[in-house]
């Protein structure tokens, strides 16, 4: 069953936060850098777990990343990583957390070559999942097949977010510059 399939008929008020998921943010392209940080954190998070616990502490993680400002977590200290790691609000995984301060610390880096995180997605587009995968491993933390495929999926790199009848799939696709469309 596809994910838009799980979506529709779900019919579970505790699982709403899906369908807003789904409708609003699922495959629709990302443009701020800050954001697109913001969610390959959660993508990297949700390894192990289900997509619906990284989404009800999504807030949580927001404020426990200042935001997900690349810049103030590439600065983040021993202090901060201890502090992330007794933040209940969030996944207290030391590796998933060295990730997220390391892949901060890289994306400033691909900022200063490329101008932007973005910038650099789109330089590298288009690939095969498995080429992205490879990229990914080579340049950031904690990046397998999954989380990558998920990530791409969710920004609108890889194709699959949304199945053709699904009422999201022309919206996304709009939204969608036309190079992407590929």
């Amino acid at each position: 069953m596809s994910y838009c399939h799980f979506v529709k008929n779900n019919k579970d008020p505790k699982k709403d936060i899906h369908k807003k998921y789904h409708d609003k943010h699922y495959g629709f392209p990302i443009h701020d850098d800050n954001e697109l940080f913001g969610r390959l954190i959660l993508e990297i998070n949700q390894a192990g777990l289900s997509w619906e616990t990284i989404l009800k502490k999504e807030e949580e993680f927001r404020k426990s990343y200042s935001n997900f400002e690349i810049k103030k977590v590439a600065k983040y200290m021993d202090k901060d990583r201890e502090r992330l790691m007794g933040d209940a609000g969030i996944i207290r995984n030391r590796l998933k957390i060295n990730a997220a301060i390391e892949n901060a610390k890289t994306i400033i880096q691909i900022q200063k070559e490329f101008g932007s995180f973005e910038k650099w997605l789109e330089n590298n587009h288009p690939k095969t999942k498995e080429e992205w995968v490879k990229i990914f491993k080579k340049t950031f933390k904690f990046t397998g097949g999954e989380i990558v495929n998920e990530f791409l999926m969710s920004i609108g790199y890889l194709d699959g977010a949304h199945i053709k009848d699904c009422p999201v799939y022309d919206v996304v696709l709009k939204k969608k510059p036309m190079w992407r469309k590929i």
